[in-house]
């Protein structure tokens, strides 16, 4: 039997910490190429440092000339995600930093696999939902982005003037009875403009707002607060620590409530399995968990490249199911095409919508009218009842 009282971590990272400064600018590389062509390839890596922003991989457009046009434009979509982002410091300007393109067109041997809709990878991923949240994420990693996303919008709008983009959270969650019902530590890293500001100065300034976005009652008079524990936190972003694309798997899905696939998602077009089929993975075991199916699922698929079907589908619900795990396999497979084409094709993919994606999480938002997060839909709930 489980453990039903416990306390579980999960931490997330600012839209302003290096390695997400990475994962926009890789990702908005990406939506560039699918305006473009919805058919583009993307393989796109960053890194960044003190005043460089290097950018690297595979593209490729059905056009010649398009394609050299496009790499033209990739230094100013680099500035422009950085000035977004709201990095203007000395050692790390959106204006002034270097901007170093190594893009290249797609290897054939890659694209010849996909281009007969088979996968463009082989690999496992992984899809999870819990009935804890009402986006049916586990607490941990849903609140402590709330709380970034939150300072990030306070930030921006100016009402938080002395803030600066880099930061960090990390919410230690209570269980009871297996249910999320407090927070025992609040941990809050976040830069700031002086270095005259204390701890003490910042935590007056965060506090409100992370009291606005947990749940009434989840902080008491024994939740711990630790909130730039260091001290001083004036230096930051990439002139602080280098940063790279993909290099934060776990803030990105369940805060490591859930395993993770072999992969990241930033950077790569949806023909990318790595991508595609862990937002497929999400959907399903979302539409499990909202169907009333099970009040936790974890979904696993795997693909070998240039292949089309999934090798394999695996469902477990952690002894919380209504009906053995083998019918949901088999009724999963049966709602929805678990080819990558039929992915793309279901989740209308091929669009200019990952960019938004790059910070505060790739599950548990709210689906755009555009389709941006149409992962995040509970539109299969009928027909796996159906199927079940």
């Amino acid at each position: 039997m489980s453990r039903q009282n416990y306390i579980f971590t999960s931490e997330s990272v600012s839209e302003g910490h290096p390695d997400k400064v990475c994962d926009r600018i890789s990702d908005a590389i990406l939506d560039a190429f699918l305006a473009e062509e919805p058919l583009a390839r993307v393989a796109c890596e960053t890194f960044v440092t003190s005043g460089m922003v290097v950018i690297g991989g595979e593209v490729g457009l059905s056009d010649q000339d398009r394609l050299k046009r496009m790499m033209g434009s990739i230094g100013q979509i680099a500035r422009d995600c950085i000035r977004d982002i709201g990095y203007e410091q000395e050692k790390f300007h959106w204006n002034t930093c270097h901007v170093l393109n190594f893009l290249h067109e797609q290897s054939a041997h890659i694209a010849q696999g996909v281009d007969r809709d088979g996968a463009g990878d082989q690999g496992i991923m992984f899809g999870y939902a819990v009935n804890e949240t009402p986006e049916l994420m586990p607490a941990p990693i849903q609140y402590a982005h709330a709380i970034l996303r939150r300072l990030a919008e306070a930030r921006k709008s100016g009402a938080e003037p002395t803030l600066r983009p880099d930061a960090k959270s990390q919410l230690s969650v209570r269980y009871e009875n297996g249910k999320p019902v407090g927070v025992s530590s609040i941990v809050l890293s976040t830069q700031h403009a002086s270095e005259d500001q204390t701890s003490d100065d910042i935590r007056a300034i965060v506090e409100p707002y992370i009291r606005e976005v947990l749940p009434e009652g989840w902080i008491t008079d024994e939740t711990e607060w630790w909130v730039n524990p260091t001290g001083t936190f004036v230096i930051g972003g990439p002139d602080g620590d280098a940063g790279l694309t993909g290099r934060k798997i776990i803030v990105d899905t369940y805060g490591g409530a859930a395993p993770h696939g072999g992969g990241a998602f930033s950077g790569k077009d949806p023909t990318k399995v790595d991508r595609s089929a862990a937002y497929a993975a999400r959907y399903l075991a979302k539409n499990v968990v909202a169907a009333g199916l099970a009040d936790r699922c974890t979904l696993q698929l795997s693909y070998a490249i240039g292949v089309a079907k999934p090798l394999s589908i695996y469902i477990d619900t952690h002894g919380t199911g209504i009906v053995p795990e083998a019918e949901i396999e088999r009724a999963v497979g049966q709602v929805m095409d678990l080819s990558p084409r039929g992915i793309r094709d279901h989740l209308d993919l091929c669009k200019p919508i990952y960019q938004r994606t790059a910070a505060y999480g790739h599950f548990g938002r709210e689906p755009d009218a555009d389709g941006g997060f149409s992962w995040e839909r509970t539109d299969l709930v009928e027909a796996l009842k159906k199927a079940i």
